[in-house]
C-alpha cells in the first residue's frame, strides 16, 4: 500500500460480484467494493471512499484479466450508467443474478428453498428494450479527455441528448449509439437532435429552469410499431409543428405520433395531458398464448400500449416470464384468480383462457381502462378490473363481493407490498400465491411474512433474466398453502 491524495491497494484479487453491478475483494478483512471489475481479476484499486466497515474504488492498474471478461461493446460504458455488466460474460451474468435471488431469499427472508431451476436467460442481449426515455441538455457532460484540453465549445457541441448519468439529475451524457433499443431508434434520437439545433431551439436547462426541448420518448413493438412522445416545456405550437412535420417525413414507420407541454419542475408526465399529433393514440404489440410445457402457440394476444402504459420493457421475455407463473400455477382451469397490480392487465388477459375468471386490481384509473381495452380486443369476457390502492381496495368486503380466490398471481413495484396486503393475503389464504418480483429482496421480507409460522412454503422458484448486462433480475417463486 501507498498513500496519495487517496489510498492505492496493489495487487487486489476481485472474488465476487456485489449488489448495484459492483464487484468485491477483502483488503485487511474490509470489504473494497469496485465498479467494472470481474471475479478473477488482479488489480490495484485507488480507494475515494472509506466507511467503517467498507471503502469503495475504481481500477487504477491491471496485473490479470479474469476469464470471466469480454470487451464492452459499447463506447458508452463505464460512464453511461444503463449497462454495467457488459464486461462480464454473459453466462457469468445469469448465475451471479441466480445467486443474487437466492441469497436474498435465503439470507433477508431466511427461507428454505427447493430445488432451483436455472434462470430463463434472455434470447437477446442487444436491442431487446420497447422503451427508452432521452433528455434534452443544453451543457452534456464532457469526457476527461474534453476537460483536459481545455477547448471551448460551441452551444451546438454542448448541447446533449441522451441518459442521465446515475445519481446526477442535472447531468446528461450525449449517446452516439445505443444497443438496447432496435433500429430506427438510435436514427430518430440524432436526427431530431441534428434537426433542432439547425433550428436553433433551445434545451432545457434544469438548473435554471427554462429552454424549450425537454425530453424524448420512443416505444417499439415486435410488430414494427413506434411511438415517439416530444416532450417540451411551453405551447409553442409553430416551433411543435416544425419538429413533429420533420419527424413524420423522415420517419413514416412511427405510427403514433404525440407530444405533452410540461411547464413543471420535475420531468414525470403521468398527471399530464399527451396530445396526439398523427397516427393511433397507441401501438399494439402481439404476445403468444399460452401453453404447457412449452409447447407452440396457436394464437396472439394483442395489447395496446399508450403513451403512459405499463408494459415490460423485454417483449420477449415477459412472454417467458408469463408462462413461467402459468406453469408454477399449474392451472386446472376452474380457478377463481385475484391477479395484484395488474397494470394494463396483461397478466389477466394472459391468464383469463385458461381459468374461471380474473379480477385485476391495479393503482393507477388509466392502465386500468387498458385492461379493459385489451380484455375487449382479444375477446376475453371473464375478467373484471378495479384501480385504487392496492392497501385500501383489497378488504374483507371486497373479497366477499368478488368471491375468495384459489390463485394469487402478485407483480409489486420494486417497494413490493404494503404490510396491509400481505395481511390480506394470509386472511384470505388461497390455494397457491404466485409472487413476481423486480427485487428479490422485497418479495423476500413479504415472502418471510407469508411464510410465517408455517401457513405457506416456497414450492418452486425461477429467476428471469429483463436486462441482460445490467444487475437487475426478475424472480418467480410459488407458495403452496401447507
Amino acid at each position: 500500500m501507498r498513500n496519495k491524495v487517496n489510498l492505492i491497494f496493489e495487487n487486489i484479487t476481485i472474488t465476487a460480484v456485489a449488489a448495484e453491478g459492483k464487484a468485491l475483494a477483502k483488503v485487511n478483512d474490509m470489504v473494497l467494493f469496485v465498479a467494472f471489475a470481474a471475479p478473477g481479476d488482479v488489480v490495484d484499486v485507488e480507494v475515494f471512499r472509506k466507511k467503517k466497515s467498507f471503502m469503495e474504488g475504481r481500477i487504477v492498474k491491471f496485473h490479470t484479466y479474469s476469464p470471466l471478461r469480454e470487451t464492452p461493446f459499447c463506447e458508452h460504458f463505464g460512464v453511461c450508467g444503463g449497462c454495467k455488466w457488459q464486461h462480464l460474460v454473459y453466462s457469468e451474468q445469469l448465475i451471479q443474478k441466480q445467486q443474487q435471488v437466492c441469497d436474498h431469499l435465503e439470507r433477508i427472508g431466511k427461507l428454505k428453498l427447493p430445488t432451483v431451476q436455472a434462470i430463463l436467460g434472455s434470447t437477446h442481449t442487444q436491442y431487446y428494450r420497447n422503451k427508452l426515455e432521452y433528455t434534452f441538455a443544453p451543457k452534456r457532460w464532457l469526457s476527461m479527455a474534453e476537460i483536459a484540453a481545455d477547448t471551448e465549445l460551441s452551444a451546438e457541441d454542448r448541447a446533449g441528448l441522451g441518459f442521465h448519468l446515475p445519481g446526477m439529475f442535472d447531468k446528461v451524457l450525449d449517446i452516439t449509439h445505443c444497443y438496447l433499443q432496435a433500429s430506427p431508434s438510435n436514427e430518430i434520437r440524432l436526427a431530431i437532435k441534428a434537426f433542432v439545433l439547425e433550428q436553433g431551439y433551445s434545451f432545457y436547462d434544469v438548473r435554471e429552469n427554462r429552454g424549450f426541448l425537454r425530453n424524448m420518448i420512443i416505444r417499439n413493438t415486435t410488430t414494427l410499431e413506434f411511438m415517439l412522445i416530444l416532450i417540451v416545456s411551453e405551447d409553442d405550437e409553430e416551433k411543435i409543428k416544425n419538429i413533429l412535420d420533420f419527424v413524420s417525413a423522415k420517419f413514416p414507420q412511427i405510427t403514433s405520433l404525440q407530444y405533452v407541454i410540461n411547464a413543471k419542475l420535475n420531468d414525470s408526465i403521468t398527471d399530464l395531458e399527451v396530445v396526439l399529433y398523427k397516427g393511433t393514440p397507441y401501438i399494439t404489440e402481439t404476445m403468444p398464448t399460452y401453453t404447457k410445457n412449452g409447447e407452440p402457440a396457436t394464437s396472439s394476444l394483442l395489447f395496446r400500449i399508450g403513451p403512459k402504459s405499463f408494459y415490460q420493457t423485454n417483449s420477449e421475455q415477459a412472454y417467458k416470464l408469463y408462462s413461467l407463473a402459468l406453469d408454477f400455477a399449474d392451472l386446472q382451469g376452474n380457478e377463481i384468480v385475484y391477479d395484484l397490480y395488474t397494470g394494463t392487465g396483461t397478466i389477466a388477459n394472459f391468464i383469463a383462457p385458461h381459468v374461471q375468471k380474473v379480477i385485476g386490481i391495479e393503482y393507477v384509473p388509466q392502465a386500468i381502462e387498458d385492461a379493459f381495452e385489451n380484455a375487449k380486443i382479444n375477446g376475453i369476457y371473464n375478467t373484471v378490473f378495479y384501480a385504487g390502492d392496492m392497501a385500501k381496495v383489497l378488504t374483507p368486503d371486497f373479497v366477499k363481493r368478488n368471491s375468495k380466490p384459489n390463485l394469487v398471481i402478485t407483480d409489486p413495484p420494486r417497494d413490493g407490498m404494503h404490510a396491509s396486503v400481505v395481511e390480506q393475503l394470509i386472511k384470505m389464504c388461497p390455494e397457491k400465491i404466485v409472487y413476481i418480483s423486480c427485487n428479490s429482496a422485497t418479495q423476500a421480507r413479504d415472502l418471510a411474512l407469508l411464510c410465517q409460522d408455517g401457513l405457506y412454503a416456497i414450492d418452486k422458484l425461477r429467476a428471469v433474466d429483463m436486462f441482460p448486462h445490467t444487475h437487475h433480475v426478475e424472480s418467480v417463486v410459488s407458495l403452496k398453502r401447507v
